[in-house]
């Protein structure tokens, strides 16, 4: 059986077990049902991502456990992993990789976020190792015959889409005024502001950028930042640092008695900064983008196969951004793993077949489970460049709600 008629086999049986009509006791054994290979789990319990990794990296296991018991043991492969804290530290995770290597021999790490790139960019070719990301992608990391991979664009193209978006909702007629809220403190933040001005001067019609203030990454008060945005009368302001400065943001509103939208990113979502501002209702209007699918409702087959790892395989977690990204992150590897497999055989896998599998490899949503879009990466992107979307949550009433699920981003040139 090939990958392709196996995934949809495997995406009948875990529909199937979700509603309740497989055996309850289900379970997976990682360690039978062929050759393993390992991976390395890049997370962060320590540092500034550590409120997101609990869920996220439970989410990994429990994924990567249903696949070696569901699909690993059909083709002759098991995938063990080990996670590695690295504290989101470029210098941590530089120190971390050669013990990595050596101990673990790895045929693909799985990444956390900038630091992970910074570190590793430049020396993963030679060590022929690829590092798989859960993240958006970064401008500067935007270039060609990378051992780099995301899932999903960049940073900047999930706020473009959303901009883009936000003009065709709110129906109006002139550019989107938009606020940026940022930190010069790593590269990473520095990039979404290029490249939403480097958007709005591509698209003049479309966004026009009247404000941007770097500060502290954990900023104790904003407003006087705050302050100038409304004075710039700006339409939304985006965030996508972190969530202190979400939430001192909407403390600076508060106090100024404005209202003006923020828009969030996954690992500053919704959820996130609602938990930390008091309640999700405080983030009325509020909105989120990224590229996967959006944990509002209860109910499709994404969320199906999140119940089944739940109910089969033990994932303790909430159906949350964190758990999505998570389960997408793992899903999208493990595909590629049996693209692999179909191209060198189960007992041949190496860093190098996983990196050419990952270029030669086509992913539908059915592939996986609707929790991420199509994938199709080329060597001339460290991310797919065709069939670019993003999708929206928001608060309405109080309320966790998806706007917009799979809103096509506008093509943007490297900045």
């Amino acid at each position: 059986m090939n990958g392709r008629a196996l995934a949809a086999t495997v995406a009948a049986t875990t529909l199937l077990t979700a509603c309740g009509g497989g055996d309850e006791d289900s379970g997976g054994d990682a360690g039978a049902g062929g050759t393993t290979y390992n991976q390395a789990w890049l997370v962060d319990f320590s540092g500034p991502y550590a409120d997101v990794y609990n869920e996220l990296q439970a989410a990994r296991e429990a994924t990567n456990e249903w696949w070696n018991e569901t699909v690993g043991s059909e083709i002759g492969v098991q995938l063990a992993g080990e996670p590695y804290d690295h504290r989101y530290d470029a210098a941590q995770v530089a120190s971390l990789w050669p013990g990595i290597l050596s101990e673990l021999e790895p045929i693909m790490a799985m990444g956390v976020g900038g630091p992970d790139v910074a570190a590793l960019q430049q020396r993963l070719p030679q060590d022929q190792v690829p590092l798989l990301m859960n993240t958006a992608g970064y401008g500067y990391a935007w270039s060609a015959d990378q051992w780099v991979f995301n899932p999903r664009a960049t940073y900047a193209h999930e706020a473009t889409g959303f901009v883009d978006w936000f003009k065709e909702d709110r129906g109006l007629d002139r550019p989107v005024r938009v606020a940026m809220i940022s930190s010069e403190a790593a590269p990473a933040y520095v990039d979404i502001v290029d490249g939403m001005e480097a958007f709005a001067e591509d698209f003049p019609d479309m966004a026009e950028v009247v404000a941007v203030e770097f500060a502290d990454v954990q900023p104790a008060a904003l407003n006087s930042q705050v302050s100038r945005i409304v004075d710039a009368e700006a339409d939304v302001i985006i965030i996508q640092t972190n969530t202190t400065q979400a939430v001192v943001t909407k403390q600076a509103l508060e106090s100024l008695g404005v209202e003006i939208p923020i828009m969030l990113s996954s690992h500053n979502s919704l959820q996130a900064t609602g938990a930390a501002a008091g309640g999700i209702e405080e983030l009325e209007g509020d909105y989120e983008s990224y590229g996967f699918v959006v944990p509002a409702a209860q109910e499709g087959t994404a969320y199906d196969f999140y119940q089944m790892l739940v109910e089969d395989y033990g994932l303790e977690a909430e159906w949350t951004v964190p758990t999505v990204q998570g389960i997408a992150h793992q899903l999208y590897a493990n595909r590629t793993v049996e693209h692999a497999v179909e191209m060198v055989g189960a007992e041949n896998l190496t860093g190098q077949a996983m990196y050419d599998a990952l270029l030669d490899v086509e992913l539908t949503a059915e592939d996986l489970f609707e929790f991420l879009p199509p994938l199709d990466w080329t060597e001339e992107a460290p991310f797919p460049t065709s069939g670019l979307t993003t999708s929206i949550g928001t608060i309405e009433d109080g309320e966790y709600a998806r706007a917009e699920l799979d809103h096509e981003i506008p093509e943007l040139e490297k900045w």
